[in-house]
């Protein structure tokens, strides 16, 4: 934000204690897994530390209208990497969908309401007790359609893998075991960056593969 010149004072302060209070919310929202999973309150936010932290970050997207929605892609499928986001929908036009039991579900606009959504980054940690959300952006011919996306990931050096707690709940279950890797996040970005648009499942099992070889 601070490298937009056209922003004013008086925006940059509205934006910059809207980002502080949904980093508040996603952390509150994290405490509140670890109560539902069986798990030390504050342990997913440690687990998200690297050496400054989590990371935060408020992404705005604009769509435009599109006269041949049937031509165009929009925001292909895609799960996203990192831990907690919360989304503002635009409140008059649709256009996200989401995976479940293997058909495409329309999350419909609702007004002053927040879509939180879960990354790939909580799956491990969790063990699977929680997954990520396959989801996209269909586009629309009534109008354009923006949204506020915030970001609530672990540091760039943060460790991720399973909580011990969870896998030992899990270690009875034949194909629960070694399920999810270990990784440094920064590597697992890396590796999203090339294989975004594509099932989240061959990225766990190139992790693994490469903390077979560390």
């Amino acid at each position: 934000m601070a490298e937009i010149p056209d922003l004013t004072d008086e925006y940059r302060k509205v934006m910059k204690e809207f980002a502080l209070k949904l980093e508040k919310l996603a952390e509150e929202l994290l405490d509140l897994f670890c109560e539902n999973l069986g798990l030390e309150k504050g342990y997913l936010k440690k687990a998200f530390y690297g050496a400054k932290g989590p990371t935060f970050g408020t992404k705005v997207s604009n769509y435009p209208p599109c006269p041949t929605p049937d031509k165009i892609k929009g925001l292909r499928a895609h799960t996203d990497a990192g831990g907690i986001i919360l989304l503002f929908q635009d409140p008059q036009v649709g256009g996200l969908q989401l995976l479940k039991d293997g058909e495409w579900v329309d999350v419909p606009p609702l007004r002053h309401s927040i879509v939180i959504n879960l990354g790939d980054q909580l799956e491990v940690i969790t063990n699977g007790k929680y997954k990520s959300v396959e989801h996209r952006v269909i586009a629309q011919t009534d109008g354009a359609r923006m949204s506020i996306a915030s970001f609530y990931n672990p540091g760039s050096d943060a460790v991720i893998y399973p909580a011990p707690a969870l896998v030992e709940k899990d270690e009875e279950e034949e194909e629960k075991k070694g399920l999810y890797p270990k990784f440094v996040f920064e590597d697992y970005m890396k590796l999203y960056g090339v294989l975004k648009f594509q099932a989240k499942e061959p990225r766990f099992e190139a992790m693994k593969a490469r903390e077979a070889t560390a």
